[in-house]
């Protein structure tokens, strides 16, 4: 087993990303696929939304594994993972991450802290979802070179056609001189208000935009009071409100999801033969 690693990344805040992170993941624990949650944002919102609402009082975080890395200290192979009972393991982070993307920049192979941890776990899980923060700094490189693809959630009411283009940019960047192998999932439009065409106009602006070059995820992710509410408390959407439309939504997302990892199976054992 050999986790594929996805990058939940857009530098713009208050996208949906950690709640796409949370319960994609839950999502595909769901499946009964094991799945690992990394926290890559000092803010430490997605520890928060799984319950977690002091992280600066956790003792080990990313940070302190990055740490390790850096410097070459040893590390307990689950060390710093916690369990969440939705049956997911998250590495939980804080504060002190905003100071590792400081120490980053002197690093030796500084892009790829966070990849030569995530290869010492990947053999235990199937999924490892990365909640990235809203900056292209370093921290967010380091989540893009170790991941296999990126999935991008967009408002749905705002088409921020710029900090797309920039995260493309970036993207495009570590492929070419990191991560040759790094993919875009998707883009997913979060916070969708079903009642206004408003959200179709952007869906087809961004298909016409990106057109085949991106996907855009058939799903989508409703606007809903109740999932602004359940980041307090420390539960997935599924065991919140498991009938309601933002629930539907992350369901399709993970069933879309696996789909496009069995697709890409298919096709390496394609090109195996």
């Amino acid at each position: 087993m050999n986790a594929k690693i996805i990058a939940i990344a857009n530098q713009k805040g208050g996208v949906g990303k950690t709640t796409t992170c949370a319960n994609l993941g839950i999502g595909l624990a769901m499946e009964n696929k094991k799945v690992l949650l990394v926290d890559a944002d000092p803010q430490g919102s997605l520890s928060i939304s799984l319950g977690h609402s002091q992280p600066d009082s956790i003792d080990t975080t990313l940070a302190t594994i990055m740490g390790k890395v850096i410097t070459d200290t040893a590390f307990e192979p689950k060390e710093g993972i916690l369990k969440h009972d939705e049956g997911v393991d998250l590495l939980p982070a804080n504060i002190e991450l905003s100071s590792m993307e400081v120490s980053l920049v002197n690093a030796m192979s500084r892009e790829t802290i966070l990849k030569q941890y995530l290869d010492t776990v990947k053999k235990q899980y199937d999924y490892i979802l990365l909640d990235c923060m809203p900056s292209l700094g370093m921290l967010t490189i380091n989540a893009l070179a170790a991941a296999d693809s990126v999935i991008v959630p967009v408002q749905a009411d705002y088409l921020p056609a710029k900090g797309l283009e920039q995260l493309l940019q970036t993207i495009g960047k570590v492929r070419r001189q990191i991560n040759p192998k790094l993919k875009i999932d998707g883009i997913l439009l979060t916070m969708v208000d079903g009642r206004t065409n408003f959200a179709k106009d952007i869906s087809a602006l961004v298909r016409e935009t990106y057109g085949g070059s991106i996907k855009v995820f058939n799903a989508d992710i409703p606007r809903s009071v109740k999932a602004a509410e359940i980041s307090a408390e420390g539960k997935s959407i599924f065991a919140h409100d498991p009938k309601g439309k933002v629930a539907e939504g992350y369901k399709s997302l993970t069933k879309e999801v696996l789909k496009i990892e069995k697709i890409r199976q298919k096709h390496k054992a394609g090109i195996s033969r």
